[in-house]
């Protein structure tokens, strides 16, 4: 691999699990680093071996991105020139079910599952345009079209990152401005311990370890994918969901209502 730079990207939960690959993988791949997340200590170990090992220029930003870091991070998006790639990655789980949970955790999960990546997005999206070329990916979730199978608010975060990253796609890709949703189904991480429900309950058949995820996100990336399931093994069914979902659209708001809805006039 050559030293030269494919310029910078930057990565948010970049400490452990799914965000740390990423930056293993992008740095293997030429790209400086800004990793972002809270954990100051392990940020500083992994920024250490990525510059040993891959000669990379690594900078290391410790935000909280339910607070005042979110504005920190925003501002380097805005400000820094050299970045043309931005991964959001940063993210909490949530396994209960909805009414045996707590309230103002579901409101943090919103801040760090929606808030945060909406706004990066809106950061970096500009700049991309402007210089002509950049590329946003967004991981979400198989929750995010399958709600019922955990807590429904996580969901519905996961719902949301698909519908954010499908209306870029279709306002930027002319903009020559890259998005891909990334949909992970359960993966070895430490996220399900945080959520209450450590890995070992789960049947180790549904379970993919993060190295194979990320790596199969990125082969995604590398084909053009919009939308990337990594365990779904034939794409023809996400591609007959998104027909189905296409299909919808021209029907979707008319004047006047369908047909089942119109009340018969009264015998």
């Amino acid at each position: 691999m050559s030293s030269a730079s494919k310029e910078t990207a930057l990565v948010t939960g970049a400490s452990s699990g799914i965000g740390a690959i990423y930056a293993e993988r992008l740095a293997a791949r030429g790209y400086d680093l800004i990793l972002v997340a809270r954990n100051q200590e392990r940020l500083a170990v992994l920024a250490k071996h990525l510059t040993d090992q891959y000669g990379r220029k690594v900078e290391v930003i410790v935000a909280d991105l339910t607070g005042d870091g979110l504005a920190k991070v925003e501002a380097i998006l805005k400000q820094n020139a050299s970045i043309s790639l931005l991964v959001n990655n940063a993210g909490i789980g949530a396994a209960a079910p909805l009414l045996a949970s707590d309230v103002d955790k579901m409101e943090e999960l919103i801040a760090i599952n929606v808030r945060a990546p909406m706004r990066l997005a809106y950061a970096a999206a500009p700049g991309f345009v402007e210089r002509g070329g950049g590329a946003i990916i967004n991981i979400g979730s198989i929750v995010g079209v399958a709600p019922e199978i955990l807590n429904g608010v996580y969901g519905g975060t996961k719902a949301f990152v698909l519908a954010l990253s499908l209306s870029l796609h279709k306002e930027l890709a002319d903009k020559k401005v890259r998005v891909q949703a990334v949909l992970p189904g359960a993966t070895a991480t430490e996220l399900w311990e945080r959520a209450g429900l450590p890995i070992s309950n789960l049947p180790a058949e549904i379970v993919m370890n993060a190295e194979d995820m990320v790596d199969a996100a990125l082969a995604g990336f590398d084909q053009g994918e919009l939308v990337t399931i990594p365990s779904l093994p034939d794409v023809a069914d996400w591609d007959a969901y998104e027909a189905a979902r296409q299909k919808l659209m021209p029907n979707l708001s008319r004047n006047t209502p369908a047909s089942r809805y119109r009340q018969t006039a009264a015998a």
